[in-house]
Parts: structure tokens; sequence; C-alpha cells
């Protein structure tokens, strides 16, 4: 692979990382509830849920999911009844004494959400969204020659998402821990949650309504 050409997708792929999504926004909500290093499973469960749809992208079912409507119907649904699921959950979460020392990261805290569950959040957001693995199937093609051996540039396509991935969603999830020292009063800490909770809603409405 030319220089030229991973230079290019660097840019190309650093701006679409950037601009924040549903997993941007579970991460920074993890990040502000759990703290930085406990978020740090959603942010690996995300990027592994890439890693899988690009894999999935490269055996050719991108292409499959692009031809067959009811397919793409199918898997739109799951996604975007899903991130509903987490804003209603988001919307209607009680805020409670271990709530609030999660936010100020307080050892106090008497609740914890597991990493396990965490990374299975994060898996769930990034592989729920069928766009994404179109997306996969259509960007790779560009940035291939296909005169050269395809699978040691695939690879370097795939390493060089996944340091930009986790890189970028450790910086939202370094956002919202930070962030945390203003949710001592239960009345931010419920305008957070309801912020986070109508946000997640919408993103499930965008991808409902959405088409390929």
């Amino acid at each position: 692979m030319e220089l030229t050409t991973w230079l290019t997708y660097v840019g190309v792929i650093a701006a679409l990382i950037a601009f924040p999504g549903p997993v941007a926004l579970l991460c920074m909500h993890h990040g502000l509830r759990h703290g930085r290093q406990r978020a740090l499973a959603t942010v690996i469960g995300g990027a592994t849920a890439s890693l899988v749809l690009m894999g999935l992208s490269s055996l050719g079912l991108g292409a499959i999911l692009a031809t067959s409507e009811l397919a793409f119907t199918l898997l739109k649904g799951v996604g975007a009844a899903y991130l509903v699921y987490l804003g209603v959950q988001a919307w209607r979460a009680p805020v409670t004494a271990s709530m609030m020392s999660d936010a100020t990261h307080s050892p106090q805290s008497v609740e914890r959400t597991g990493t396990r569950a965490l990374f299975r959040r994060g898996f769930t957001v990034g592989i729920s969204n069928p766009k994404d693995l179109l997306f996969f199937g259509a960007l790779f093609p560009g940035f291939i020659d296909l005169g050269t051996p395809q699978l040691p540039q695939f690879a370097i396509l795939s390493l060089t998402w996944l340091a930009i991935d986790l890189t970028t969603m450790s910086s939202y999830a370094t956002m919202g821990s930070g962030i945390g020292r203003w949710f001592h009063s239960p009345r931010r800490v419920k305008l957070f949650n309801r912020t986070t909770g109508s946000l997640f809603i919408a993103a499930g409405g965008t991808l409902a309504a959405s088409h390929r």
C-alpha cells in the first residue's frame, strides 16, 4: 500500500470516527457514570464490534445485506430498538447515592456495573447498526490495490481503524469522566440522564427511518 493512499485513508476515517455517534455517546456516558478506566471496557467493546463488521464485509456479507431488503430492515430494526431501549433506561434511571458517587468516582460507590456488562453494551451498540456493515463494504475497496496481495492491505486498514477508534473513543470516555465534578447535585445527574436518554432515542429513531 502506497503511503499517500494510507494517509488519505487516515484522514477519511479520523473525520468519520471523531464525529459523535451512538458508540461515542455511550463511551462518554459510561465515562461519567463509571469512570474512565472502567469505561475502557465499553471502548474495547465498540472497537471489537468494528473488527467483526470489517471481517464480515471482507467475506462479502455487506454486499448480501445491500441486496436483501428484508435482512437490512430486520437488522436495522434490532439496532434501532436497542438504542431506544438504552435511551429509555437512561431516561428512567433513578438518581441514587451510588449513582452520585459513580459520577464523581468516589470510593464510596456501592453499586458497580461489571466490566463484562460494559463491554457487552459497547459491542452491542457497535454491532447493531447494519449501515456500518455496508459502510465497511463500500470503504475498503477504494483503498485496496487489486494488483497486490489483498490480505496485508486489509490488515493495515483494519489495524489503522482500530488504533484511531480506540484513541478517539477513549477520549470521549475521558471527557465524560472529566465532567463528573459537575454532577454533585441530583438535579444535574437527572438532567444528564434525560439528555443522554433523549439522544439515544433520537439515534434509534434516525436509524429506524434511514435508508441504505
